[in-house]
């Protein structure tokens, strides 16, 4: 005989599933060539954009914002597994508890050519430029230029792509959605 508990379970298992996957996957922008795990959770796919080509490994977490925070992923850009961006977080005024302070928005723009490595948290307000590469574990919480390799908590570049000079100035960083 079948518990009932279990068949509850697996009925609430289902929506969730639906509502972390299914749902704003259908309502996500997305160009020609997208792999995406069948574990990659979404949060607002309407307010997602992915390039073409992009490849989003298990267990990834891409949280736009519920009003405004949108998440733009150039082409060819690689999310290893257990990468988390969002584009919300929550506030911090003292005094009010966490869950009831209103949500701070503010969107993510992950270049052209970026590989993001396992683990990687990028946090609201963040531009990743183009050729970008950030290593395993990595938390992004501020701009990271054109080019760059950065690792750490809060990442910071610590080289640059094979063969790319950086000229003096330049930060490689791209200053508004496209």
């Amino acid at each position: 005989m079948v518990d009932p508990h279990l068949l509850v379970h697996h009925a609430k298992v289902a929506r969730f599933y639906s509502y972390a996957h299914v749902e704003p996957r259908r309502r996500l922008h997305a160009g020609p060539g997208l792999r995406m795990s069948p574990t990659a959770s979404l949060r607002n796919g309407e307010r997602i954009t992915l390039g073409r080509d992009v490849h989003v490994g298990e267990r990834c977490y891409l949280w736009a914002g519920d009003s405004s925070g949108r998440i733009v992923l150039g082409d060819q850009v690689l999310l290893a597994p257990e990468v988390f961006i969002t584009a919300s977080n929550y506030g911090v005024i003292h005094g009010v508890p966490v869950m009831q302070q209103p949500k701070r928005e503010s969107d993510v723009v992950i270049g052209s050519d970026v590989w993001l490595g396992a683990r990687v948290v990028v946090l609201p307000g963040v531009t990743v430029g183009d050729g970008a590469v950030v290593g395993a574990g990595s938390v992004v919480s501020r701009s990271l230029p054109a080019q760059c390799i950065a690792v750490g908590s809060p990442a910071r570049v610590v080289g640059w792509r094979d063969g790319f000079v950086p000229s003096d100035g330049a930060t490689g960083v791209p200053t508004a959605l496209p």
